[in-house]
């Protein structure tokens, strides 16, 4: 791989830099390197350092070899050379019956033998199994996350470890340049940030927005919306697109299933309780209890939605989008979807449909690798679901 001029040194630099996130240009900078040099670097690599290559200290050496291929030589069983090197005889053993046996062992191939098994990585997983690496492919070009094709492959393969990979393993075989020729590249462009190398994660610290008349606040609502055994309490919040245009998300707390809602008039309060009204209107009674909604301008007109649709309408406190951290997760698992820089006017409700439709029937950790829409089902005919 080519390192474009960087020392060690600055190799190890960049990688220090690029795990605390800093820019390409603020590390060309520092370094007095051009910008294109370090993405080039980095790039190459998938953003996955690759690791120098060492043989543990557990494994056998060179010199102690040549005292096996001695002993050898001198008659000797395995037991008197495993002696004097502080070693089980079952080592000795192995390591002459790998090799070729004592007619055959001799010590420089037998080291060199053993650095090509401790070469890393080994050939991966996704490579020697075709099966495997189709149905892996076939749900990345669905937009499934690795986590939930590892997860599902779990659920759907229980006796078969060979229909089993991780999800890191489909990550390094996506990125890492070593493993590459495992898995179609180009689709790193299904994963939800779309990248086509892995970056560290950089905590955003939160704004708020504006404060709205007759509000209630959180602190004000029902304890039982905190465990998730009480189904029908929503979440809300919209999700933006080149201004102004706008969709409304709403997922329920205990399926995580979603809804998402077409705003075609705007992003103002006024604009968008029409449209909000009609789709909670669509939910069932009985899974029509609260919403949470962060603490956005588009909600001032909370207290008519509330009157026209029975669901009391509780605010996060300013700063605190984790409170409704389901529908914030929901939110950018849409972004696969709906791009920051996309007009989502253009979107109509039908499109809108088919996206949460194809959310919904992904599965889910958090339920057993069961979808939303399973879960959803079944609140709605096991009677669990509160009356309204």
């Amino acid at each position: 791989m080519c390192d474009y001029g960087f020392s060690p040194t600055q190799q190890d630099e960049i990688w220090r830099r690029w795990r605390e996130g800093q820019s390409f240009s603020l590390m060309g900078r520092t370094l007095g390197a051009p910008m294109h040099h370090v993405r080039r670097f980095l790039y190459q690599s998938g953003g996955v350092r690759l690791a120098p290559q060492r043989r543990s200290e557990r494994h056998l050496t060179c010199v102690e070899r040549e005292e096996i291929s001695r002993g050898i030589a001198a008659g000797e069983s395995a037991r008197q050379p495993a002696r004097r090197l502080g070693r089980s005889a079952s080592t000795v053993s192995r390591e002459i019956a790998r090799n070729g046996g004592r007619d055959r062992y001799r010590a420089a191939s037998a080291d060199a033998a053993a650095s090509v098994r401790g070469r890393r990585p080994k050939q991966a997983k996704l490579a020697q199994q075709s099966a495997l690496r189709t149905l892996v492919e076939a749900k990345l070009a669905l937009s499934w996350s690795p986590e939930q094709i590892a997860g599902w492959l779990r659920h759907q393969f229980p006796d078969d470890t060979s229909m089993q990979i991780s999800h890191e393993v489909i990550y390094l075989s996506l990125y890492d340049p070593r493993r590459r020729q495992a898995i179609d590249r180009s689709l790193t462009q299904r994963l939800r940030t779309a990248r086509p190398m892995r970056r560290p994660k950089i905590t955003r610290r939160p704004t708020g927005r504006g404060v709205i008349r007759g509000m209630v606040s959180i602190s004000d609502r029902p304890a039982e919306v905190e465990d998730r055994k009480v189904p029908g309490h929503g979440e809300g919040d919209l999700v933006m697109g080149i201004r102004p245009s706008a969709v409304a998300t709403l997922v329920e707390r205990t399926s995580r299933y979603t809804a998402v809602v077409a705003l075609p008039d705007g992003i103002k309060a006024e604009q968008v309780a029409p449209h909000l009204i009609r789709s909670l209107l669509g939910i069932p009674p009985q899974l029509r209890r609260t919403l949470t909604w962060d603490r956005g301008r588009e909600m001032a007109e909370h207290q008519a939605i509330t009157a026209k649709t029975g669901m009391p309408i509780y605010l996060c406190k300013p700063r605190s989008p984790w409170q409704r951290g389901t529908n914030e997760n929901t939110n950018r698992l849409l972004r696969q979807y709906l791009a920051k820089g996309a007009d989502l006017r253009t979107f109509g409700q039908a499109d809108l449909d088919a996206i949460a439709h194809e959310l919904n029937h992904r599965p889910r950790k958090t339920h057993g690798y069961r979808t939303p829409a399973e879960v959803y089902a079944d609140l709605l005919n096991s009677g669990d679901a509160p009356t309204a």
